[in-house]
């Protein structure tokens, strides 16, 4: 009985390889290894799935970022109401949302935000505008992903009058 270790026998003499047949000989005549047909092919193939799940995840990206603006400007919405009950008047368009970081805010008062939250997820400054539209008293806003007025997708328009709008339909 002959066991082995590394290809030496336990007898002493080095062992003899068996001839295996190629399991692939009757498919590619013996030959080892890929063309380069054959590995473009797969390239196309991988770039084409790549391609189609990057459409997926940017459209998803998209939508994501439009609701995290809406997240913020909820947030900043209910810092402007404070910032009103805790100083008798909403900011005016000169002071803008600055008035809830700059000056006598501090992050102790109730409607303080850091600067770094005034941005929307485009990293451009959310827009205030006081007094807003239909009679609001401010309107917060972001102009999307393009940073244009309008939009559709991931390029609309993003604002506090609108948010207050759906939350009446809803209620």
């Amino acid at each position: 009985m002959t066991h082995s270790t590394n290809g030496v026998s336990l007898r002493g003499g080095p062992m003899r390889a068996r001839a295996r047949p190629n399991r692939f000989r009757g498919i590619r005549g013996g030959r080892v290894g890929m063309t380069l047909i054959e590995v473009l092919a797969v390239v196309v193939i991988l770039g084409l799935l790549a391609s189609i799940l990057l459409m997926g995840f940017s459209s998803t990206f998209g939508r994501a970022k439009s609701e995290l603006a809406r997240s913020g400007i909820g947030v900043i919405s209910g810092r402007v109401e404070l910032f009103r009950i805790e100083k008798g008047a909403f900011p005016t368009n000169e002071l803008g949302l600055k008035a809830l970081t700059d000056g006598q805010a501090t992050p102790s008062s109730s409607y303080y935000v850091s600067a770094d939250k005034l941005m929307d997820p485009w990293g451009r400054p959310y827009l205030y505008i006081a007094p807003g539209p239909n009679g609001l008293p401010f309107e917060i806003l972001t102009r999307g992903a393009d940073g244009e007025a309008g939009g559709e997708g991931e390029d609309a328009d993003v604002s506090s009058a609108n948010l207050r709008n759906l939350k009446e339909s809803v209620s």
